[in-house]
């Protein structure tokens, strides 16, 4: 089938990403999404169908349109309707989309309309008409109305079946039952009597009622294959519909598509993949397929254990021994030939009149070759491994023959080598699955079920993955604006990426129904708040986009939201967490934690925030802490994404294993932070005080208190549709709004220009997604340009806490030049060394009161006023001038250098 030259050009510039050698008309030697070998290929005029040239140890076939759909969503805009063929775009869609041959159904459609008032677009649609209702597929861009087709409201179709052109029930010896109109189409273009069911759950009551009562008398009823769909939901109602119509009389096969990998094929997908073939041999519905298709049925609908063993038998070139499932219980075929000739003779001769299939069935059952080795169907479904830590796992399901809900979870590579491994973790993660079979029968049937079993990506983390640009995110995943939900199979399957989250300690409850997202909340933040919490949720929100701007801008700040108790702190980061899909949870206490402890914390997330509360522990009246203080200056990797803390690997060698960090630092706690200038410089403050507060900022905060999660967590889904949007805001903006806070006179220091300068390009960005006033856009940004001031004023001077031991040491010590009592150093114009223990001496004498020296020496270490030289023995000069002195003249002090920093 030729490829009309607009498409061609469209799916050849897709193509390109298998980076294709074009040879003698063909596109050779393309990197297959399956197995990674160089051996994909497709014809280069007509490049329908994308094969792996791997028959046996790959198989890789996916026709163009499930690989780039959305080249085959513009008919009316590529086949406009005339007077002359007012069906245009609907024959393009059944002829090119579709494969089907307008000759032989032309007079069964309509072209067609439909337009959503809400949404306020429309669409051609191609109709087709079935008892008083008619069923139409959307046919431009369905993806934007939620649904692909649509059935005429009020109509029914139950008991009804539809007819395609060309085939005539009553006439027919067979009659193939399949879901869809495409389906029966499909397989009517290859000489097979089919009907359309319209559904799975539709069992044609009137229409075989019409049938039996209509047909010639002494003519044979037709047999009924019942070939739906080879899901989940088909399978099923396979059974209930054949096993019905039998009661009823009717003499029946089924038929079934096995399905492998993601791709879900039917019987219109078939057509397809035939159409684009050139190798009779290898057609899909050929007889031998068509074979293949119904012994599958046979297998699907067997009764009993023996019926599927012998099918299997009879279908396998006789081997002899095999495992296979049946209502969700693992059985072993063993043929004991000569017992089972022995017994194959001896019924013959006693019931004579047995067909051949009971008598084998018979003597199948009497020679004992089928035993059960598990009381429920354990399924290897896909191998994952995590690279980083060299683990590795095969993902199983375990169904159970009563109604128990299958259970799903991991097996080592121990556990599938030995039986009793394997009946151990059985019996571990499935209650009362027992497996009874032998090493050798376990090791034949992970051969068979191992062999290129299909591999999922993992990440260790819940967010976004540089590697892979997509967000894995609970239960659902985001990439390149599209949403995925995670399949049966509890891995999300992205176009040719399978991914899926190993980590289990984040939870997101993330609502994917845009219809109940709610945003009365932005004018409740903006009440309770001002403008202060809208620079928090501009913060927030970056937080989701923080590995894409350090990777452009090769840094992301930390937030700082401190203030008085109870002014709303923890609410509204409690609420800000609701956002993203996270309830009553505020952060962890980074001093309750070991270093391990912490390091876990901090790679749980990727581009996500990191909120540490708490971590100012107040001291008591004698001056110990209860916790140890955590120091802050541990973060300040974290600014450029690397690691914060390394560990070794346990491999025998000298390997390390060190994550970067990939998520956003928020601090949230009483007091602010003191630090080194290089940590001050990373933190962007935000106070909160109760001085605004009033019966209405009360009553926002209560309503965003009351939130529920699933009435917000669309906004995290909201802003990650945007990214490629909000990465050109930011960095359009981002060195621009740099540049003019640099032309502060009171702002001197880039990096806080930078930090800030993004935080106002985030505030841009954010009306991408929330409906933001001019009016509280300006507020936002005067409100950062006074976080910039306040941050460089914060960074030139020092703790109040330093500032008061500086003035208590200045009045305590007197004058160096004369005989000073606190400064022990013989270079008393250069350098200032203090003991501490001889300070609260001295100022005990004076009735001084001393802060704790835990604290004190933490927040000295960033002194502006007299720089930390660190900690050394010094020679006393007080101890020399003092006559009545004994002993050495040693001290240890803390060394301060009197220029300035």
């Amino acid at each position: 089938m030729s490829m009309s030259p607009d498409l061609l050009t469209d799916a050849l510039a897709h193509l390109a990403e298998f980076e294709f050698k074009e040879r003698g008309g063909w596109l050779r030697q393309g990197r297959c999404p399956s197995c990674s070998r160089k051996e994909l290929y497709t014809k280069a005029d007509a490049p329908w169908v994308v094969r792996c040239g791997r028959l046996n140890n790959c198989g890789y076939e996916i026709h163009i349109k499930e690989l780039y759909p959305q080249l085959f969503e513009q008919w009316s805009s590529r086949y406009p309707s005339t007077p002359k063929n007012p069906n245009a775009a609907a024959e393009a869609y059944l002829s090119i989309h579709r494969g089907f041959d307008i000759s032989k159904i032309r007079g069964c459609y309509t072209q067609e309309t439909y337009f959503d008032q809400k949404l306020n677009a429309g669409t051609a649609t191609v109709r087709f008409q079935i008892g008083d209702t008619w069923w139409e597929r959307l046919i431009d861009q369905p993806g934007r109305f939620g649904k692909k087709a649509r059935f005429k409201y009020g109509g029914s179709y139950q008991g009804q079946w539809w007819v395609p052109p060309g085939v005539h029930p009553l006439n027919s010896q067979k009659l193939w039952l399949v879901e869809g109109i495409f389906d029966a189409i499909a397989l009517m273009h290859h000489g097979i009597d089919a009907l359309s069911l319209m559904s799975c759950n539709n069992y044609p009551e009137k229409a075989l009622a019409e049938l039996k009562a209509n047909r010639p008398t002494g003519s044979t009823l037709p047999v009924l294959v019942w070939a739906l769909d080879g899901n989940e939901a088909g399978r099923r109602y396979i059974r209930k519909w054949k096993a019905r119509a039998e009661s009823e009389g009717w003499l029946c096969q089924a038929a079934v598509i096995p399905q492998r990998g993601r791709t879900q094929q039917d019987w219109s997908d078939l057509h397809l993949l035939d159409r684009a073939q050139e190798d009779p041999e290898k057609l899909h519905l050929s007889q031998e397929g068509l074979k293949r298709y119904l012994h599958e049925g046979a297998l699907l609908t067997a009764k009993t254990a023996s019926e599927k063993g012998l099918l299997i038998y009879n279908n396998s070139n006789n081997h002899t021994e095999f495992e296979f499932a049946h209502s969700n219980r693992l059985y072993w075929f063993k043929l004991d030939v000569d017992k089972y000739q022995h017994a194959l003779n001896r019924i013959g001769e006693e019931n004579g009149g047995l067909s051949d299939d009971e008598l084998r069935e018979r003597a199948l059952n009497e020679s004992n070759s089928i035993r059960e080795i598990a009381n429920c169907l354990p399924v290897p479904l896909y191998f994952q491994e995590n690279r980083i830590t060299d683990e590795s796992w095969y993902y199983f399901r375990v169904t159970f023959p009563h109604d128990g809900k299958p259970v799903k979870n991991t097996f080592t590579s121990s556990q599938v080598s030995t039986a009793s491994e394997f009946k151990k973790r059985l019996l571990g993660i499935a209650p009362g699955a027992v497996y009874t079979g032998s090493n050798q029968q376990l090791e034949r049937s992970m051969k068979n079920q191992l062999f290129n079993i299909k591999r999922v990506e993992t990440v260790d983390f819940i967010g976004y993955s540089r590697d892979l640009s997509c967000y894995v995110l609970g239960d659902v995943a985001m990439k390149d604006g599209s949403l995925y939900t995670l399949n049966n199979e509890d891995y999300f399957d992205i176009g040719q990426l399978s991914v899926k989250s190993l980590n289990q300690s984040v939870e997101l409850k993330i609502n994917s129904q845009p219809h109940e997202y709610q945003t009365e909340w932005v004018s409740q933040i903006y009440e309770a708040f001002g403008s202060k919490g809208l620079a928090a949720l501009a913060f927030w929100f970056g937080t989701l986009f923080c590995e894409q701007i350090r990777q452009a801008q090769d840094s992301y700040p930390f937030m700082e939201i401190v203030g008085e108790a109870g002014a709303g702190k923890s609410t509204l980061i409690e609420f800000l967490w609701k956002l993203f899909g996270r309830s009553h949870y505020e952060g962890f206490d980074p001093s309750k934690s070991t270093n391990a402890g912490r390091a876990r914390n901090f790679s749980q997330v990727s581009g996500l925030p990191v909120v540490l509360i708490e971590s100012d522990r107040e001291v008591t009246g004698e001056g110990k802490s209860h916790v140890k203080t955590f120091d802050w200056d541990e973060l300040k990797t974290a600014y450029n994404g690397r690691s914060i803390r390394s560990r070794g690997m346990a491999t025998g060698g000298n390997e390390t294993y060190e994550p970067p960090f990939r998520g956003a630092i928020v601090i949230s706690q009483n007091n602010q932070v003191s630090g080194s200038e290089a940590i001050m410089t990373r933190i962007m403050h935000l106070y909160f005080d109760r001085a605004g507060q009033s019966a209405t900022t009360k009553a926002a905060a209560n309503k965003l208190s009351r939130t529920d999660v699933a009435c917000v967590s669309g906004f995290i889904l909201a802003a990650t549709k945007r990214e490629a949007a909000v990465m050109a805001i930011l960095n359009e903006k981002a060195p621009i709004y740099e540049n003019w806070l640099l032309e502060n006179p009171d702002i001197r220091t880039v990096r806080i220009a930078k930090n800030h300068g993004q935080l106002m390009a985030l505030a841009d960005a954010l009306r991408l997604v929330i409906k933001i006033t001019d009016e509280q856009h300006a507020e936002l940004h005067e409100q950062i340009v006074r976080m910039a001031v306040e941050r460089q004023m914060a960074t030139n001077s020092d703790h109040p806490l330093v500032i008061d031991f500086w003035d208590m040491y200045e009045f305590l010590n007197g004058d160096d030049d004369i005989e000073p009592r606190l400064n022990h150093s013989r270079n008393p114009e250069r350098e200032i060394a203090i003991n501490f223990n001889h300070f609260v001496m001295v100022a005990a004498d004076h009735r001084q009161q001393v802060p704790p020296l835990r604290d004190l020496k933490n927040l000295l270490k960033t002194s502006r006023r007299y720089r930390y030289d660190g900690q050394r023995v010094v020679n006393s000069a007080i101890h020399a001038r003092n006559i009545n002195h004994k002993g050495s003249t040693s001290e240890r002090c803390w060394i301060f250098l009197k220029e300035a920093p």
